[in-house]
Order: structure tokens, then sequence, then C-alpha cells
């Protein structure tokens, strides 16, 4: 039985640029809430689990080292992640506004590394995965660049053959060729969850 906790709406939407959900929730809203938590549920555990993480690491909700790191390898991927996300504040306030190609060179690096890194840790299995996360991690606005930094980060070296493969066969003809996205700041954000004995 998969149990899910999840705060909505309760995430620093400024960070985001958006704003934070109030209490009264139109229907389209919560079919939209309900399909983001299906998507999450559909993650394999792991994912599942390094999304929750990443998020703490993200937006500091919790010691992410004394809740997720489960030995020393785990608390270290932990550190270099709390040192690679120390640029997200500056990563979501450069967010490009259009389609244009104009200074986004520094954009598009700190984009790509960040997405490299979080493929090298093996627990974001295809482009779905790693979209969930990144429009978490950075706002709705990264969406029409996650395509491009996805696919230049699953080519880099450091990363397995046969995980590279895996990661650009992921993205959908759709996903790739896209020509409009969604501007609607995602409102579940899954936490930890404290296993119940029963």
């Amino acid at each position: 039985m998969l149990t899910i906790f999840a705060q909505f709406g309760s995430m620093d939407r400024n960070s985001l640029g958006g704003k934070a959900m109030g209490t009264e929730m139109k229907s389209s809203d919560g079919a939209i809430t309900l399909s983001e938590l299906r998507e999450f549920a559909s993650f394999p555990g792991a994912t599942q689990r390094y999304i929750r993480r990443s998020l703490d690491v993200a937006y500091f909700r919790a010691d992410a080292i004394k809740l997720w790191s489960r030995d020393v390898v785990e608390a270290a991927s932990i550190k270099a992640q709390q040192k690679r996300y120390d640029g997200l504040p500056e990563l979501r306030a450069i967010v490009p506004g259009g389609n244009s190609l104009n200074g986004i060179e520094v954009f598009m690096g700190q984009l790509v590394v960040l997405t490299g890194f979080d493929l090298s840790q093996e627990r974001l299995h295809n482009f779905g995965a790693y979209r969930f996360l990144y429009e978490r991690l950075v706002g709705a606005g990264v969406r029409p660049w996650l395509p491009a930094a996805f696919c230049a980060a699953s080519c880099m070296p450091h990363l397995d053959p046969d995980l590279r493969r895996q990661l650009l066969q992921s993205i959908s003809e759709a996903a790739a060729t896209a020509s409009g996205w969604s501007t609607r700041e995602p409102a579940f954000f899954p936490e930890w969850v404290e296993k119940i004995d029963g």
C-alpha cells in the first residue's frame, strides 16, 4: 500500500514566481493536483525517495542528512547535493521569460550542470521523473528548457553508457517538440512519510 504525505501550496511560491494556493480550490485545480499525485505514485520507490529528499534539500524543509542518509555514502551524496542546490535561488531568478536565445548561456549552463548531477545519482531514470522534480525545484517557467537540459546532461560522459541510452530513449517526441507549456505552478510537493506500525 502506498502512503503519500504531501504539502499542497505551502511552499514559498515567491521563490517560484507564483502565488500560494488559497483555501479555496477550484475543481479543476483539484483534478490537476490529483493528476500530480498519481504521476508521483507511478515512479519507483527509489525515485520517489530521491524527489522527496531533493525537495527537502532545496527548501530546507528538514535536516536532510539526518532524515535521509542511511550510510556514509548517502550522507556524502546529500552534502554534495546541498552544495549544488545552493545555486537554485540564482537559477530561479534568471529563468528566461521567452524563447529567445539572448543571454541564456548562464542559465542553461547552470541548469545542465545541476541536471547532470541529479542524473548521475541514478534515481531519475526517465524524463518524466526529471521534469516532475525540476518543475518543483525551479518553477513552471523552466518547462520549455527542460527537454534541452535533460538531453544535454543525458549525453555527458560521466554517466554510464547504458544509463545515457535509457535516459535519452525516455523522452517522448511530444515532450521534445512541444509548441507550448503550462505556466501553472505545481501544487503537490511530496514529503517524508514516517512508517506506522499496524
